[in-house]
């Protein structure tokens, strides 16, 4: 899979330790800047209709980042609190003479290639409700439920050259979009645990599953951390992914990879 620059926000904001000084009564805020490197995967399939539909696997074309925006923020009062995460990037790329196409199900002929011109604009916003099961300075435990949003535009232009004789007509060239967006509920535990007697070295962890719109997605983070007075730093792996309904255009969609980030506590 292609390796693209992508600063991205997980939930490991709002595994933060509490500090002895702060009342359970007064409210306390988590925020993070990350830089994420992922690998991004999935399959898209392009309605074209006469059997010629174009099918796509993303994680082959893709390497080049146009932008992106990341945000994240927690928030606890005693046991309860909410954390809300956004992510948006806008990757693309032009590829030639490249084979990792399909039309109508079957791949391009060895004699054949294909020239693309791919673009994915994706926007990915986690909302939920925690509670604090195991209030705990040195191994808090969260369990949370909510809803995550998944919004994808994708745009793909094309032209086969070669032997193509046993393509149809309709699949030899064209531009074509396949957009969705999917709601989906979730729930999921999140916490830390501290190493040593000091308990500045820790390490976060993160889990949801969800189904809804998709049939399923599933976030995963753990990684490895260490406090200082005015935050965290943060090193972990983090892996999100959607398989989607049958008959949608964007059958799958994955993120996988390493992740640095700066948590600030208040």
């Amino acid at each position: 899979m292609k390796r693209v620059l992508v600063p991205m926000a997980a939930a490991l904001c709002a595994t933060a330790a509490v500090s002895p000084a702060q009342a359970a009564d007064e409210w306390q805020f988590d925020a993070a800047l990350y830089v994420y490197l992922p690998s991004i995967g999935g399959e898209t399939t392009f309605p074209q209709g006469a059997g010629s539909d174009i099918t796509l696997d993303t994680s082959k074309i893709l390497d080049n980042l146009k932008m992106t925006f990341m945000g994240t923020l927690g928030a606890r009062k005693g046991r309860w609190g909410a954390f809300t995460d956004v992510i948006y990037f806008d990757l693309g790329n032009t590829k030639s003479a490249t084979q990792d196409f399909t039309v109508g199900g079957t791949r391009i002929p060895a004699d054949a290639s294909a020239a693309v011109d791919f673009d994915l604009k994706t926007t990915v916003w986690t909302l939920a409700g925690t509670y604090r099961a195991l209030d705990d300075a040195r191994t808090p435990v969260d369990v949370f439920a909510g809803a995550r949003m998944l919004d994808i535009k994708q745009r793909l232009a094309w032209t086969l050259s070669g032997n193509v004789a046993s393509i149809p007509v309709p699949g030899r060239a064209g531009n074509l979009s396949a957009d969705a967006t999917n709601w989906d509920a979730i729930v999921g535990v999140k916490g830390r645990y501290a190493l040593g007697a000091g308990g500045k070295w820790f390490v976060p962890y993160y889990l949801d599953v969800g189904t809804g719109q998709s049939t399923s997605t599933w976030q995963a983070m753990a990684g490895l951390g260490y406090s200082f007075g005015w935050g965290d730093v943060v090193g972990a792996w983090r892996y999100l992914g959607y398989n989607m309904k049958s008959g949608q255009k964007v059958e799958s969609l994955n993120a996988n990879g390493g992740a640095v980030a700066a948590v600030f506590h208040w």
